[in-house]
């Protein structure tokens, strides 16, 4: 079995694809050191786009010239256009020896179509920009945009440019996503009041906790390489950490329910942290209910394995990249009830502060402890 020969399986057999990423190590010691891998130099840089990108087909009407000139050209008409970017670097956002490539090129464009939802707008169009070192064969990156044009056909965006160049330190992707929205829709993070619904979709913590599994199976891995790892019963979180899903579905549920946010932010770097970014940008504060945080009870019964606090896990975790949002208490019949969206506190004065109510009824200042960036 060849390094690359591990990729050819479908992107929803989390577990299998997983449990071969970690074959890798072992098949790296008894692959045939001659198999076919083909440069990238070979190709050029733009014959490596076109190879990459000759399977992208466009699907909007706003795309009216993609891949293959100077510039892509858009017509976006009576809209506003949202533009938003993220940076992937190797060894700081993804780790390669469990997040295959095909995943990671689909959650690279997930990272970034989140946000454009987050506006209450529709995402149309991505670029994507890479750069890579002399390791990576072509065939690792065909894998790669494989993950990238799955993204683009489950999500109906086009891709209409980007780059390639070399890499001294890895794997980086950038990725831009341009979407639109009527001026009346866009919601911001600057605008929740005083009264309104704190809201949140599907559930919390769980990417987290499938990278604490992944990397826990790792160690046990670089200690004892013929063991195997051990990943029965944690199927939700993983798939929660190496393929999320953006909620596109919300912007179309909350439109069919004539509900327009008052604020609105995705959950990229944890629940607090996002929670703390609408209340500084809307001057205002909030409580929070600790009972009402939705958890998953894989992310229950993991959190009680690992010794963990679960509400830890739902504040600080990040990468669930769910819609954190809040609305008029007069549009509460509107939501209540529906499955995917969970009332979990309310917005207060800013003299308040932002707490989070614990299930005792005690108030503690909620604090940014997620992701950073810059740390």
């Amino acid at each position: 079995m060849s390094y690359y020969t591990i990729y050819n399986v479908k992107i929803d057999s989390v577990i299998d694809v997983i449990y071969s990423k970690f074959m890798i190590y072992l098949c790296k010691m008894i692959e045939d050191k001659n198999q076919s891998r083909t440069s990238i130099s070979e190709l050029g840089e733009f014959g490596l786009i076109n190879h990459l990108t000759k399977n992208f087909k466009i699907q909007n009407k706003t795309t009216i010239k993609g891949v293959g000139d100077d510039a892509a050209v858009l017509e976006i008409k009576n809209k506003q256009v949202l533009v938003t970017t993220d940076l992937l670097i190797e060894g700081v956002h993804f780790d390669l020896s469990y997040m295959p490539l095909k995943h990671l090129g689909y959650k690279a464009v997930m990272v970034n179509l989140s946000d454009v939802y987050a506006m209450n707008g529709e995402a149309s169009q991505i670029t994507v920009s890479i750069a890579v070192s002399n390791r990576f064969p072509l065939e690792a990156l065909e894998e790669l945009y494989k993950g990238i044009h799955l993204a683009c056909e489950n999500y109906k965006v086009d891709l209409v440019g980007g780059d390639t160049t070399s890499s001294t330190t890895g794997l980086l992707i950038n990725i831009t996503a341009i979407g639109q929205v009527n001026k009346e829709d866009v919601v911001y993070r600057n605008t929740a009041k005083p009264n309104d619904l704190l809201v949140v979709t599907g559930d919390l913590g769980a990417a987290y906790l499938g990278l604490q599994v992944l990397e826990r199976e790792k160690q046990v891995f670089e200690v004892n390489p013929n063991s195997q790892p051990d990943l029965s019963g944690y199927s939700y979180l993983i798939e929660r950490q190496l393929k999320p899903e953006s909620r596109k579905d919300i912007v179309k549920l909350l439109k069919d329910l004539e509900v327009k946010p008052t604020s609105m932010i995705d959950i990229s770097d944890g629940l607090s942290s996002e929670i703390l970014h609408i209340c500084t940008q809307s001057k205002v504060g909030c409580d929070l209910y600790e009972e009402k945080l939705p958890l998953d009870p894989q992310v229950i019964s993991t959190c009680e394995e690992f010794d963990l606090n679960s509400t830890t896990i739902a504040l600080s975790g990040g990468e669930d990249y769910e819609l954190l949002f809040t609305i008029s208490q007069e549009d509460f019949p509107k939501i209540k009830g529906n499955p995917h969206l969970t009332v979990i506190g309310h917005i207060t004065d800013e003299s308040l502060g932002a707490n989070l109510v614990t299930r005792a009824g005690q108030k503690i200042k909620l604090t940014a402890q997620g992701w950073n960036a810059l740390s």
